[in-house]
């Protein structure tokens, strides 16, 4: 059968309220034209992001009732923590309320004022963490990657070159980690193959530094790797993951994307000393270490859910789902990072509206402009999130990229739901020369993409 189906049945439902163009238009001028600040039940088809959205499975609301709730020694934790040393292979194993919960522990033991953190493409939370212990995060992607139109299979590579070059002009000392994100979240949610995985490992042995990496989406970059990397085709999943954390010294992970939790991260670690300090870090800001600021059936809903991601019928359909977006809106004229990542559709805003220059803000006036004409809430990917004002200045610079991201919760949305979708985006791309850009109205220095405002430049 060339049609791929769903792996499973829907046994709970949830009403969507459904709203007009107009209510749409008011709604989000009360809101300062920032999605982040909608009501949930003021969005038709929620796209924001795939992080704590999944739709649990029967066998993880059975954990849930299962999950006890003693603050020290839970057996909850214990099947959490026999789960991750399964999928990911590491000893030490640290749960946290969420990744950036880890992020924060990993680089208050591992870094200080004036360290340097090569990644990749380091996300938005990841980056603040870095910067709020005084380190610089540097982003050394592949030059493919900031290609949007470039289809290349593995555009989250980071580029080897430029660490080798890093290291020898900033000196090994002042590097003291290295961090791949997978699938590379920033950059059009593109995979890491394994043979440049492996070349950043080798790199990073000969130094001596640890490489650690970002593991939301573990198991949508293993499948990447088993569809698009030579050797790979036969090799299941689970075995592929697997080799990946072979090469790291650790991981963080926000378990709310492909663990398929509402809730709930981890650090890990193969150092035994390093984790006792990250230890007592937790218990100063999250909780005991057999629970880590979660309930008991958080943690078992962790444990179900990074088994089930890896179930190959889960994951083709999933790719499939993202790829049918991607694919059906290029054709009708939208411009995306190609080929279609694991997680998400990301639109290309500068090339989509060539009109609005980056400090008018394109991608924003792509997420405000596709939540008025379908009730669909995204997330700009661009120079609201990724740009920076100069310091002596205070000059705005643009991101390297104006992206949309429209991430696609886990085990949510129906085909007809990806229909609506895709007849909204090119609708809105019929009339796309009639809009404007947008500025700032108030922001944040920090992460200013969550509480930001703006109006429209008409």
């Amino acid at each position: 059968m060339k049609t791929i189906i769903e792996p499973f049945r829907i046994k709970v439902v949830e009403p969507i309220r459904m709203t007009t163009p107009e209510e749409r238009a008011s709604l989000l001028a009360e809101a300062g034209y920032n999605v982040f600040l909608l009501r949930s039940e003021d969005v038709l088809l929620d796209l924001l992001t795939d992080s704590g959205t999944s739709a649990m499975s029967a066998e993880q609301w059975a954990g849930i009732m299962r999950g006890d709730e003693s603050y020290a020694g839970s057996p909850s934790y214990y099947r959490f923590e026999e789960a991750v040393k399964e999928v990911f292979g590491f000893e030490q194993v640290i749960p946290t309320h969420q990744g950036r919960a880890a992020e924060r522990i990993l680089f208050e033991t591992l870094c200080g004022p004036g360290d340097l953190v090569p990644s990749n493409t380091h996300f938005d939370t990841t980056r603040a963490n870095v910067e709020a212990v005084g380190a610089q995060a540097v982003d050394l992607l592949v030059p493919e990657g900031l290609l949007p139109a470039e289809p290349h299979p593995f555009k989250g590579n980071l580029d080897v070159d430029r660490l080798r070059e890093l290291l020898e002009e900033e000196g090994v000392d002042r590097v003291p980690l290295v961090m791949l994100t997978l699938t590379n979240n920033s950059g059009g949610g593109q995979p890491v193959s394994m043979a440049n995985i492996r070349e950043v490992s080798q790199l990073c042995r000969s130094h001596g530094i640890p490489l650690y990496m970002d593991a939301c989406r573990f198991a949508e970059n293993s499948y990447l790797i088993r569809l698009r990397e030579e050797g790979y085709s036969d090799r299941p999943v689970a075995e592929i993951a697997r080799e990946i954390f072979s090469y790291a010294d650790g991981c963080t992970m926000s378990a709310k994307k492909d663990g398929l939790a509402n809730i709930g991260g981890f650090v890990a670690t193969n150092d035994a000393e390093l984790a006792r300090k990250q230890r007592n870090i937790l218990i100063l800001t999250e909780g005991f270490p057999t629970y880590g600021g979660l309930a008991g059936r958080d943690l078992e809903a962790i444990a179900i859910g990074l088994r089930e991601v890896l179930d190959e019928d889960y994951l083709e359909y999933r790719l499939a789902s993202v790829r049918y977006l991607g694919e059906r809106i290029a054709a009708g004229g939208v411009p995306i990072v190609q080929p279609p990542g694991g997680h998400a559709v990301y639109i290309d805003a500068a090339a989509f509206l060539p009109h609005i220059p980056p400090l008018e803000l394109p991608g924003q006036t792509v997420v405000t402009e596709l939540y008025i004409e379908g009730g669909i809430r995204g997330v700009e990917v661009g120079t609201v999130m990724f740009g920076r004002r100069d310091p002596k200045t205070g000059e705005e610079r643009p991101a390297p990229m104006e992206l949309v991201r429209l991430a696609l919760p886990r085990r949510v949305y129906t085909q007809s739901h990806v229909d609506f979708m895709v007849e909204a985006i090119l609708d809105f791309a019929d009339r796309k020369e009639s809009v404007g850009g947008d500025r700032f109205t108030y922001q944040e220095e920090v992460l200013r993409h969550f509480t930001a405002r703006f109006e429209p430049l008409d």
